[in-house]
């Protein structure tokens, strides 16, 4: 395995961080292979997410929101020959979506691994037992590949230090409410959570709130009902993704809705409790032995997480 392409076509951060342990797995195990990362939207390593160090270079085929355009199909090799790149050896489709996968696969490959379609585009025809990538990659390729989970103690110095000097002490919990994209409705009543601190603060527990910057009428709206409630990202001139997860290694543990600082928090590997209402637990929650997952559909039987309540997560924390 000298090259190795895995294709994202997630639209948020989330999707991008929650690729993270999978490339540190195939890095560990192949260690003398070049990977390489083509997204369908630009939430690239190099750029947006470089503060992780995570070591891959973006393949970048001047084909804009890549697999979802029909006519794709025409330039994909075009596009590819132009740029003199050499053939890979292994592709990694992880998305479903038919058009994209068909699209993908006319990049020049040895082998292809895709679930889409009842794996009807994977070079090899072996049944997949999970919905993990990485279970299912080791029965493709037949080799054990070790998992391998992201180690916070490895971020930039001055992300770790600022995180220590905006919450130098203990018994923190965080809670992440807002979501990135609006084309679902992921988010929980933000009056929930301002009830779910207060609870929290009645237990000697210091409510951290990860916000951005510019929402302030969110922020005001909680400092002036949750006395003691922190706001550390505002109080910084850093802002990455990278510092949420150093942030995020001082807390005992966090709430979070579907979002992409669930994921920033999750490469923290602390305890957490996450909500789910329309979409994929079992696709989107993190993956460890940390996480307790509160879906809405599993509970009361509906998509809306509003059917959560206070109690519910409490009892939990």
């Amino acid at each position: 395995m000298d090259r190795i392409l895995l294709y994202n076509s997630g639209g948020g951060l989330g999707d991008s961080i929650q690729l993270i342990p999978l490339i540190l797995s195939l890095k560990n195990h192949y260690k003398k292979s070049k990977l390489y990362y083509l997204g369908a939207h630009p939430n690239h390593f190099e750029d947006k997410l470089k503060e992780y160090n995570i070591n891959i270079e973006t393949l970048e085929l001047q084909l804009k929101y890549f697999g979802f355009r029909w006519w794709h199909l025409l330039f994909v090799k075009r596009n590819f020959k132009l740029k003199n790149f050499a053939k890979f050896n292994l592709i990694i489709d992880l998305q479903s979506k038919f058009r994209n996968s068909l699209i993908l696969k006319r990049i020049p490959h040895d082998d292809f691994f895709s679930t889409t379609f009842n794996n009807f585009f994977s070079t090899k025809k072996v049944k997949f037992t999970s919905k993990d990538n990485l279970e299912n990659l080791i029965i493709f390729l037949n080799e054990k590949l070790k998992p391998i989970s992201f180690n916070y103690n490895k971020l930039p110095k001055i992300l770790i230090n600022e995180a220590k000097r905006l919450l130098p002490k203990t018994n923190y919990i965080g809670f992440s409410i807002t979501q990135g994209n609006e084309y679902r409705k992921k988010s929980w009543s933000i009056y929930k959570f301002i009830s779910l601190a207060n609870k929290s603060l009645i237990k000697n527990k210091i409510p951290v709130f990860f916000i951005e910057k510019n929402q302030e009428h969110i922020i005001e709206k909680i400092k002036n009902q949750v006395p003691n409630a922190l706001f550390p990202e505002i109080h910084s001139k850093l802002s990455c993704p990278a510092l949420v997860t150093a942030l995020s290694a001082r807390l005992d543990q966090a709430v979070s809705i579907d979002n992409g600082v669930m994921h920033m928090m999750a490469l923290a590997n602390i305890p957490m409790i996450v909500l789910f209402g329309p979409t994929n637990s079992h696709k989107f929650a993190p993956k460890n032995n940390y996480t307790k997952i509160l879906d809405s559909k599993k509970i009361y039987n509906t998509s809306d997480i509003e059917s959560i309540t206070v109690d519910d997560v409490y009892d939990l924390i």
